[in-house]
């Protein structure tokens, strides 16, 4: 697949999933905590990758919803995404990651939403990053 580049974001971290991260031009700064649920502190104020993979493809979908809706005419309030990603342990030993996203698609006929949702999932770069990978399920709320 041929990639023609539009823009490059790039970040840092130090220490990992305990340490601090940033983005090159300063807009992001963050701190690094395990969660509790992994066995961490679940340090106040830190974050972890699975949170920023959510917030990024909870807006990278909305996006793609907002290009779908506006090529295929249709008035639609306020789209909210809100993107469940989970980290857990694969069957080979390893990490793998699942997600679902819920998709509230105001003033839209849920047959109709749904050829939207799944519009937007084969347009959204996240989406494309991560199929065949991860497993993904679309709910229209």
């Amino acid at each position: 697949m041929a990639l023609q580049p539009l823009y490059t974001a790039v970040a840092s971290v130090v220490s990992g999933r305990e340490g601090h991260g940033e983005t090159a031009d300063g807009n992001v700064k963050v701190d690094f905590a395990l969660p509790k649920e992994m066995g961490g502190p679940g340090k106040a104020g830190a974050t972890n990758p699975e949170q920023l993979f959510a917030l990024g493809y909870a807006s990278c979908f909305g996006q793609a919803l907002r290009v779908i809706t506006g090529k295929e005419h249709v008035k639609v309030g306020e789209v909210k995404v809100t993107s469940h990603i989970t980290i857990g342990k694969t069957d080979a030993g390893g990490f793998g990651l699942s997600g679902e996203l819920r998709v509230h698609l105001p003033g839209v006929e849920a047959a109709q939403a749904e050829k939207l949702v799944e519009a937007a999932h084969q347009l959204c770069p996240y989406s494309n990053a991560i199929r065949g990978n991860v497993d993904v399920k679309l709910v229209v709320e």
